[in-house]
């Protein structure tokens, strides 16, 4: 340890202060695991997510291909839906208390499971409707808990510096695995009612393969005393931080309004062939990978929350015009591009405050209590934009849309709701590292450091300091394994 120290020196005396021995042992003994690490956490949750998305499709369709009723497709679609209204709050708090490694093993592997029981079952001809539905209500619960627990494990996985990137990217690969889920479910159900059941086994093993991988320590949670008091501890996390607090109510508002927007676009498609009306549903998806990308490579916006609100408002008025001048799948298609760019935008400074600011033993409650209340929006969503539709037509309900968004949005600007509702990223939020080449492509499209971001505000007067040896803990057996790999 003294041949370190003294290289430590050495390095310290060559860079004029800075300790660039130590950057190069981390990148020696960690660089190429960390990104092994990450790309097997984003396989993985794509893997998982795109499970997710095909069984959306395929339990309804399997439940209307055994017994022929409709109405026992929506008890399946019902099934998948119901754990997200009463799993999140209770779901957040079990994951605080274990580790969340442990978790989303068991939730891949009783996911694989479940689907292989319907398997089964299919040569004898089941499964039965009570089989498919109870198959359903576990899938939810499970995808409920490997959520949260996903949530809770990427701040044990990545270095603090590069959070930024790993929840832009983890953004991304939701909206891509998203995009690709849904009409892969049903194609492959077309193939045969056993093949989406078959793929999501192999799916669920690999996922659950994958995640083997991210160490045994990964997340392990202090034993402690828990009380019911601690259910709630997520709700009372919030009112600690009011960016997170008012992220939650702009968010769950802005989920009801482009929600309802979806199901008025789908009520007024009569005539519309599916495949015009899948490629609009799908154009919300392309946003999401946009604005992943853009939250990538752009510094983050200190009020976010009300440029969220403005783009939600500029996209439902396109959603308006379209509906007066009879071109209602072109405008519908851009206003959900537009929305899943400012959702994605929004999502990844949501998440990057809640990894930073929340107290990691509370982050899975707190991720818990945002989660159920934007899927709750979701949910009212439905009869919503049905009733509007039954009330003042297409065009009535998405003009009534864009005025509630318009007049949300200016209010925003209010002083006493602009504090409550839409205040700004925390000023001592830390300012994300960029990898060389996203830096590359700032520098071409003209992109500098914002010099009034939040992060960089606290920074100005200090020395500049190498973000990454804020993450450097070395071990006898990392310079171990670094001697190794240099000799």
């Amino acid at each position: 340890m003294r041949d370190l120290a003294d290289d430590r020196q050495v390095g310290l005396e060559k860079a004029g202060g800075v300790d660039k021995t130590a950057e190069r042992l981390q990148t020696a003994i960690s660089a190429v695991p960390l990104r092994f690490r990450l790309a097997r956490l984003w396989a993985a949750s794509a893997i998982s997510t795109v499970g997710a998305r095909t069984l959306g499709v395929a339990y309804p369709l399997l439940a209307l291909a055994q017994t022929g009723s409709p109405a026992a497709a929506g008890w399946a679609g019902f099934a998948l839906t119901l754990p997200v209204l009463v799993l999140y709050v209770p779901g957040g708090f079990l994951v605080d208390r274990i580790s969340p490694r442990h978790v989303i093993l068991c939730a891949e592997a009783g996911r694989m499971l479940s689907v292989a029981s319907v398997l089964a079952v299919m040569p004898f001809g089941g499964p039965s409707l009570a089989h498919i539905l109870l198959a359903a209500v576990a899938e939810g619960v499970l995808w409920v808990l490997y959520t949260l627990a996903e949530a809770a494990l990427l701040p044990v996985v990545v270095q603090p510096a590069m959070m930024h990137q790993a929840v832009a990217r983890s953004e991304g690969a939701a909206h891509i695995a998203s995009i690709a889920g849904r009409p892969l479910g049903g194609y492959l159900f077309g193939i045969g009612r056993y093949v989406p059941f078959a793929v999501n086994a192999v799916l669920f093993a690999l996922s659950c393969a994958l995640f083997l991988g991210t160490g045994r320590a990964a997340g392990r949670r202090p034993a402690r005393p828990s009380s019911l008091r601690d259910l709630t501890e997520g709700f009372r996390e919030l009112t600690r931080h009011p960016f997170l607090g008012g992220s939650v109510a702009v968010t769950t508002f802005t989920n009801l309004m482009v929600n309802t927007l979806i199901m008025i676009f789908v009520a007024g498609s009569a005539g519309m062939s599916s495949l015009k009306i899948g490629i609009v549903l799908a154009a919300g998806g392309v946003g999401g990978v946009l604005g992943s990308f853009l939250a990538a490579i752009l510094p983050p916006v200190r009020r976010v929350l009300r440029v969220h609100l403005w783009i939600w408002s500029g996209a439902l008025g396109l959603a308006a015009v379209g509906t007066m001048v009879g071109l209602p799948s072109y405008f519908f298609a851009v206003a959900l591009v537009a929305t899943g760019i400012g959702g994605a935008l929004s999502n990844v400074a949501i998440r990057s405050v809640e990894i930073h600011k929340v107290d990691p033993a509370t982050l899975a409650r707190v991720v818990g209590v945002s989660r159920l209340s934007s899927h709750g929006a979701i949910c009212l969503s439905a009869p919503l934009g049905g009733f509007m539709v039954t009330v003042g037509d297409v065009t009535g309900g998405s003009l009534l849309l864009c005025v509630l968004m318009v007049l949300a949005a200016a209010g925003s600007g209010w002083g006493p709701v602009r504090e409550r509702l839409t205040p700004s990223l925390p000023a001592d939020l830390p300012e994300p590292e960029l990898s060389d080449l996203l830096q590359g492509l700032r520098r071409r499209i003209g992109v500098r450091p914002d010099s009034g971001s939040p992060a960089r505000a606290d920074l100005e007067g200090t020395p500049k300091r190498d973000s990454r040896l804020m993450s450097v803990h070395v071990t006898g057996r990392d310079v171990a394994c670094a001697n190794r790999r240099a000799g």
